[in-house]
């Protein structure tokens, strides 16, 4: 039983401090203890203490490696991060039945992210758009003044765009500065910018800023990959075209189309995790931009092609970065980039969509084919022990 959850200033305290802490208010056995201590070790400790608050120990998750990619020509082994059976080994077997046609082909992705600044009591919207608008290189030149770092590698502030927001309390007006941060998923620099325009924005428009953060609906950061997937390799004809009618499905249930997303995140958000980036922003992101304009539907499209085999497209906004953060900070992150030979953010952008498409196109064989319990639960039996 917990005696009391009041430790306070934990996080002044070591990590071995905070271990006993924790132990006594928990009544913690030794063996817990010495689970804990040994879970990291005084390098890693040091480390994952200047990442999150109050580190006691370090949660282990497997790191797997996918084969079989080819991506833009260029043979990748990629590195997940999952707790779940059978992510890794499906992504291998459909980005082998996607190698004899070529592999995967992913187009260039830009680094955009969106700073948002919420502008309410605004007397009137439209002249404050116009206004916005007529002032975008104040407000360009105000935001790329707060990081001439990124501004001088050649990134920055591109635009701004401006929006009425009709709500419950009165119009507000929604402030869009497009920022480009080149191999940096962009957080920081996006929020320090969106807070640094706030006060020109109060100035020119007379509204009060309120909101000023990152959007993570990162429209203009899209990944797009395709492949052929070999009709022979996926069970045949019968199999593709039991694939199609499940994508058909999803295309018009939302229920369905929850799961095969889901489905698409599980080696997207696995390659996302294994480099350190945010796979909450990627995740939440992704699931937007599944509703965004339209009802909630795939992320990835499929057709047959004249020789019966199965064409599959994915479209995902991916968030990602190689440098800042944990990215940066945590060794392991740094060893998977270079496991699977990462230059910039947007090639690993690329990656990330491309396993996210062998990662449907698995799940759905299986769905469609035998039922995904057979080979899932088989390596869950596996874990288990059994």
């Amino acid at each position: 039983m917990v005696t009391t959850s009041g430790l306070g200033k934990l996080y002044e305290k070591t990590v071995k401090e905070r271990i006993e802490a924790v132990a006594g208010a928990c009544n913690l056995p030794p063996g817990a203890v010495a689970e804990l201590e040994s879970s990291m070790d005084p390098a890693m400790a040091k480390i994952l203490d200047l990442m999150v608050e109050n580190v006691i120990g370090a949660f282990q998750i497997p790191l797997g490696v996918a084969t079989n990619f080819v991506i833009n020509g260029k043979e990748r082994l990629v590195a997940m991060a999952t707790e779940e059976p059978s992510v890794v080994a499906a992504a291998s077997n459909a980005a082998r039945m996607a190698r004899s046609h070529g592999g995967f082909v992913a187009d260039p992705v830009e680094s955009l992210m969106i700073g948002q600044v919420q502008l309410v009591d605004v007397d009137d919207a439209g002249a404050a758009i116009a206004t916005i608008k007529g002032n975008e290189k104040r407000i360009i030149d105000v935001a790329n003044e707060q990081d001439p770092v990124l501004v001088k590698a050649g990134g920055g502030a591109r635009r701004v765009d401006a929006f009425k927001v009709d709500t419950s309390v009165g119009a507000m007006v929604d402030v869009h500065v497009v920022i480009d941060c080149l191999d940096a998923m962009g957080a920081n620099a996006v929020n320090t910018m969106a807070e640094k325009v706030a006060p020109l924005l109060c100035d020119i428009t007379g509204g009060r800023p309120l909101l000023r953060i990152i959007s993570n609906l990162a429209v203009h950061r899209v990944a797009r990959a395709r492949a052929t997937f070999d009709k022979e390799l996926l069970g045949g004809s019968e199999v593709v075209a039991a694939v199609i009618q499940a994508v058909e499905f999803a295309n018009h249930d939302m229920y369905r189309a929850a799961t095969h997303n889901k489905g698409i995140m599980n080696g997207a958000s696995a390659v996302v995790r294994a480099t350190g980036n945010d796979t909450r922003a990627v995740e939440a992101g992704a699931h937007a931009y599944a509703a965004w304009g339209h009802p909630y539907r795939p992320l990835t499209r499929f057709r047959v092609d004249p020789a019966g085999n199965l064409l599959g497209e994915i479209e995902l906004p991916v968030a990602v970065g190689i440098v800042g953060g944990a990215t940066k900070a945590h060794p392991m992150a740094q060893l998977c980039l270079r496991i699977m030979e990462i230059d910039g953010a947007q090639t690993l952008s690329q990656v990330v969509a491309s396993v996210g498409l062998a990662q449907n196109v698995a799940a759905l064989r299986a769905l469609a084919a035998e039922g995904i319990q057979k080979g899932h639960m088989k390596l869950h039996a596996r874990k288990l022990g059994r």
